[in-house]
C-alpha cells in the first residue's frame, strides 16, 4: 500500500504534469488563460494533496475539505473537476498493494458512496463557485441532497463527463487516457507532451462536456473534431510535439474565444494520477 507521503506525491505529480502540458484552451507552459495562470494550479495541487491522502476521511469529506485548503490560496475555479475525480482514486488506492487492484477497489468505493458523500460534495461544489452548471430538475446542486452521491452523479452522467466516470468506473481513462498516455511515453514524448496526447485522444473521442454546457454542443463537436485532426496529424509522424507550432496556434485561437475544454483536461490530470499511482506500486 502506499504511504500518505507517496500519495501526496503522486497527487502534486499529476497536478503538476498536467498544468504543464501543452493543451490546447487550457493553461499550459506556453500561456494561461481564463483569467488564471499555471502558479494558481500549482499552489492549489499542494493545497490540495495532504486532504486527498487522508485516510480518516470519506469522499464527501475530501471533496469538501479539499476545495475549502484551496480557497486559501487562491480565489478562482482551479480544480473541482480535479478534486471530483481524484478523491475517489485516493480513497481506493489506500486499500491495495498493486495497480492491478485499482478499478476493482475503485468501483468498491463508488458503490459505497452515501447520502452525507453527497451532501459534503455539494457543499464543495457550491463553494468552488465553478460556472456553467446550469439548473437541474432533480437533485440541484444549490439543493440539500436526499440521495447518494453515486445517485446524484447518475443524473448527470449524460450532461457532465465527471459524472459518467462515476457510473461507468473512470472507463474513459482506463479504456482512452492511459493507454494513450503510455504509447506516447513509450515513443519517447516527455511526461507533458505524453499527457497532452492522452488530452487530445479523450478531447477527440468525447466532446468536452464543459464546453457543451456554456457554447453548446455544435462548439463542442466542433473542438472534437479538431482535436481528431491533430491526433491524426500527428499520428503520421509519430510525435505530438514535432507539431508544437500547430499545438500553440490552436491554443491561442481558443483562448481568444473563450473556448475552454476544462472536463477533458479533468480527465488528462486523473489519467496521470493513476499512471503515478501505477510506477509507485510497481
Amino acid at each position: 500500500m502506499l504511504t500518505v507521503e507517496q500519495i501526496e506525491y503522486c497527487v502534486i505529480w499529476a497536478c503538476e504534469n498536467e498544468v504543464s502540458a501543452p493543451k490546447p484552451g487550457n493553461v499550459n507552459c506556453f500561456s494561461g488563460g481564463h483569467n488564471m495562470q499555471i502558479e494558481d494550479f500549482i499552489n492549489s495541487a499542494h493545497a490540495i494533496a495532504p486532504v486527498l491522502a487522508r485516510s480518516d476521511l470519506s469522499v464527501g469529506e475530501m471533496i469538501l475539505q479539499a476545495i475549502q485548503a484551496t480557497r486559501t490560496v487562491v480565489d478562482c475555479n482551479t480544480n473541482l473537476g480535479i478534486v471530483l475525480l481524484f478523491a475517489p482514486l485516493c480513497k481506493a488506492v489506500q486499500e491495495i498493494d498493486n495497480i492491478e487492484q485499482l478499478p476493482t477497489e475503485l468501483e468498491k468505493v463508488l458503490n459505497n458512496l452515501s447520502i452525507q458523500d453527497a451532501i459534503d460534495c455539494y457543499q464543495g461544489i457550491r463553494l468552488a463557485d465553478a460556472g456553467g452548471l446550469g439548473k437541474s430538475e432533480q437533485q440541484d446542486i444549490n439543493e440539500e441532497p436526499i440521495i447518494t452521491l453515486k445517485e446524484a452523479m447518475f443524473l448527470a452522467k449524460d450532461y457532465d463527463s465527471i459524472a459518467a466516470q462515476y457510473i461507468n468506473n473512470y472507463q474513459d481513462i482506463w479504456q482512452i487516457g492511459l493507454p494513450n498516455l503510455t504509447s506516447a511515453i513509450n515513443c519517447g514524448e516527455s511526461v507533458v507532451w505524453a499527457g497532452a496526447f492522452a488530452y487530445l485522444k479523450l478531447l477527440s473521442r468525447i466532446p468536452d462536456t464543459l464546453i457543451c454546457r456554456k457554447q453548446g454542443k455544435e462548439c463542442a463537436l466542433d473542438v472534437q473534431e479538431k482535436a481528431g485532426s491533430l491526433v491524426n496529424f500527428s499520428l503520421k509522424n509519430n510525435r505530438l510535439s514535432n507539431f508544437e507550432s500547430h499545438v500553440i496556434s490552436w491554443d491561442n485561437e481558443l483562448k481568444q474565444e473563450a473556448i475552454n475544454p476544462g472536463t477533458t483536461a479533468d480527465l488528462t490530470a486523473t489519467t496521470l494520477l493513476i499512471s503515478a499511482f501505477g510506477q509507485m506500486l510497481s
